[in-house]
């Protein structure tokens, strides 16, 4: 049996990344939201730099995704792409959600609003885990058509929630 290579480490350690990722993002709501914190180091930094928020523990974190859950309702993500090394995992996606209530801290824009949010996350990772999730979110009115201007390529992953 031959050792593994360093390209083979490499590869493995970024599937690794891909996939404790993904299981973060298929865990994102109100039901599982346990194992998507699950994921996460006890050290976790979570920030939101655009709503000024940095949680530092996962009981936090968890409170803040539920009252962000409880605060929309998602018509729509739009993955447009991923790429991944050995520390970190980005991720660059187009959200369509109407604020519903309260909730969303120092969010841009009132309830009711339907908004299209540019989200760029970028996590860093340790030993399979994640250890800084930076969410990066561009906020616009859905129907501000001089700013939803995104360019959208035809791999791009669409998921229709209504």
């Amino acid at each position: 049996m031959s050792a593994q290579t360093e390209a083979e480490k490499r590869e493995a350690i970024i599937a690794l990344n891909n996939a404790t990722v993904d299981e973060h993002f298929h865990n994102e709501n109100p039901e599982s939201i346990d194992q998507a914190i699950a994921v996460y180091t006890d050290d976790i930094v979570w920030e939101v730099p655009a709503r000024g928020l940095v949680h530092r523990d996962k009981e936090t974190v968890k409170a803040e995704y539920l009252q962000i859950f409880a605060a929309m309702r998602v018509h729509k993500i739009t993955n447009l792409h991923r790429f991944a090394t050995e520390e970190w995992v980005f991720d660059d996606s187009i959200f369509e959600l109407t604020i519903t209530q309260e909730g969303f801290r120092n969010c841009p824009f009132p309830p009711g609003t339907r908004c299209s949010m540019r989200l760029i996350h970028a996590f860093q990772m340790r030993d399979g885990k994640i250890c800084r999730e930076n969410g990066y979110e561009i906020w616009r009115r859905a129907d501000d058509t001089d700013r939803v201007n995104d360019d959208i390529h035809a791999d791009a992953v669409v998921t229709v929630f209504d």
